[in-house]
C-alpha cells in the first residue's frame, strides 16, 4: 500500500507545536487597513492556536492519514 501523502493546502496554513497544538495564521489582514483599530491590527497578527475540535481534524491532514 502507498504511503498517505500530507494535504498540502493545510501543510501550507497550519503548522504544528512542539506538544502538538495546531497554529495559524489569522485572517482579515490583507486589505482595507486604514478602517481597522490599531489594537485589532496588532491581535490579528499574532497566531492563533486553533482549538481542539478544529485541531483534530487539522492534524490529520498534516499527518497523511
Amino acid at each position: 500500500m502507498p504511503k498517505m501523502k500530507t494535504h498540502r493546502g493545510a501543510a501550507k496554513r497550519f503548522s504544528l507545536t512542539g506538544t502538538g497544538k495546531v497554529k495559524f495564521k489569522h485572517a482579515n489582514l490583507r486589505h482595507c487597513l486604514e478602517q481597522k483599530q490599531k489594537t485589532t491590527k496588532k491581535k490579528l497578527m499574532k497566531t492563533g492556536i486553533m482549538k481542539a475540535a478544529d485541531a483534530r481534524r487539522a492534524r490529520r491532514l498534516l499527518r497523511g492519514d
